[in-house]
């Protein structure tokens, strides 16, 4: 990996011409093309990074991952199982309609009567019922209560749509947020332009592309080239070494959330076994590949909230690297080696991504240690994603990004109600004493019963290992100097097009 560092630098030094950028729009590089982009489906990475820029949510997460007020000028709720918006005036969509408490309504009742089918469903089910007494009053009702629901009201999780948006409304997507959304292109772009009546501070920048551009080492010259002009979290760590030594470039790094980590598939014959999952977690030396693949870049987890979350639990079942006691569990679950040193065969799907590549390689050769044979197969994401959310694998690399920051992520993740279409409980695991903890969470409106109920999940997961937590990504943002007032954010979102703006048109 050091040697293809010095190659790209010597590539970035010496035999980069440069392009002269269109003053008016800013590219974005992406990885893939967003699966769909209506809010209401699209659980993709970019789906639930552009999103958010064509739509408002009711309430946004502020940096310690609190809950703030946006469509919503202000809430609250009377009891456990209502909750009441009172929506800020003057708002519109993109095409001039206003935006009322009937699109609210709209956009919460589609989500779970059929009119568009979706995996979010499942964190929508405990709403009984929505109420519009007036064009600014939405009132929520639930069936018994859910504190993950509020969490799924805010930025990421959902986008208001129009009243009347059904199953085709991803074609051409109208929402009330900076970004109006122009067109798309599959595997090639989605363009963007400033909304003319967004109801907040309007960004400056006019005109957004995203391409989409698989190839690491070819975002990398798109942008030392100047024919883009940002990517984030988009390259392997040597990369990002050798981007830092362009004049024409920005790094910037800050702490994240994305959280990547690898799932099994707890049907399969062999994976079933705790013991086996135990032993390959034991097998992965995280720290050796944070400090070589990574660069540092990250740090390890061990659970799915990261560390500043109030209910992140400290006190889980830990598993450092420990090949000796991995071989052991091996043998008492009674996989021994063959001749050939081999125990058994797995197969890991991948996406075409370079790093998740490279971690699958890594993976391949630390297991085989102990006696596992990984078979790799990378696919194209279209691909990769759709068997992920079908199930059809063995183990799969996989992040969250952004759902990770709120509790109810354990329902989404692992309870029998979340197993798909309803949810991304993907690698099919049930656990009877978790689902009791998550519903006692549900019913408890005080924070401190609630974080004793989810520090037991943790404790619970931890130890079953339905997947292994690996590590929480650094959030990196690689940009034109012709970019200023750019920040990241633990998400690692698109956040920072909010306020950006292009200060040198002849970089």
């Amino acid at each position: 990996m050091r040697k293809l560092a010095w190659l790209l630098t010597a590539m970035f030094l010496t035999g980069c011409s440069t392009s002269r950028p269109d003053p008016n729009t800013v590219t974005v590089l992406i990885e893939s093309s967003p699966s769909n982009l209506d809010p209401r489906i699209g659980t993709d990475a970019q789906a639930e990074r552009i999103d958010p820029l064509i739509f408002d949510s009711l309430l946004r997460r502020d940096a310690h991952f609190g809950l703030g007020p946006w469509l919503a000028d202000k809430w609250e709720q009377p009891d456990n199982r209502t909750l009441v918006f009172h929506l800020h005036p003057g708002v519109h969509f993109q095409d001039g309609r206003p935006l009322t408490s009937r699109d609210v309504k709209w956009t919460l009742d589609s989500l779970t009567n059929g009119t568009v089918i979706t995996i979010r469903s499942g964190a929508y089910r405990n709403i009984s019922s929505v109420d519009t007494p007036d064009p600014l009053t939405v009132i929520i009702h639930q069936s018994k209560p859910d504190p993950g629901l509020i969490w799924n009201l805010c930025d990421g999780a959902i986008g208001i749509v129009p009243y009347g948006s059904g199953r085709d409304f991803w074609r051409h997507p109208i929402g009330s947020g900076p970004f109006r959304f122009v067109s798309q292109q599959v595997d090639n772009e989605v363009i963007v332009e400033r909304s003319a009546n967004y109801w907040r501070t309007p960004p400056k920048i006019q005109r957004v592309r995203f391409a989409v551009v698989p190839d690491a080492t070819t975002r990398a010259l798109e942008l030392q080239k100047g024919s883009a002009d940002v990517a984030i979290n988009a390259f392997p760590a040597d990369t990002v070494l050798a981007l830092k030594k362009s004049p024409r470039l920005v790094v910037e790094v800050g702490p994240g959330t994305v959280l990547n980590y690898v799932v099994f598939n707890m049907r399969d014959p062999i994976l079933k076994d705790q013991r086996v999952r135990q032993a390959i977690a034991l097998s992965i030396d995280r720290r050796l590949i944070i400090r070589t693949l990574l660069r540092g870049q990250a740090r390890i987890s061990e659970s799915l909230l990261p560390p500043e979350h109030w209910a992140w639990a400290a006190d889980t079942e830990q598993h450092p690297f420990d090949p000796a006691r991995a071989n052991a569990l091996l043998d008492a679950a009674g996989y021994k080696r063959g001749a050939d040193g081999v125990r058994f065969h797995l197969g890991m799907k991948t996406s075409t991504d370079e790093t998740t590549r490279l971690l699958s390689v890594i993976m391949q050769q630390q297991l085989s240690q102990v006696g596992i044979a990984l078979d790799i197969r990378s696919y194209e994401f279209a691909t990769f994603y759709a068997d992920l959310v079908k199930g059809t694998f063995q183990l799969a690399p996989s992040r969250w990004i952004g759902g990770n920051e709120q509790p109810d992520i354990f329902h989404y993740a692992f309870s029998r109600e979340s197993l798909p279409p309803h949810g991304s409980n993907r690698g099919y695991y049930l656990n009877p004493e978790l689902d009791k903890l998550l519903d006692d969470a549900a019913q408890s409106g005080d924070q401190q019963h609630q974080r004793a109920d989810y520090v037991k999940v943790q404790q619970i997961v931890a130890h079953d290992l339905p997947s292994i937590n690996l590590w929480y990504l650094d959030t990196v943002l690689v940009h034109n100097r012709r970019l200023t007032n750019m920040h990241t954010s633990p998400s690692g979102n698109y956040e920072f097009l909010r306020d950006a703006e292009v200060i040198d048109n002849s970089r």
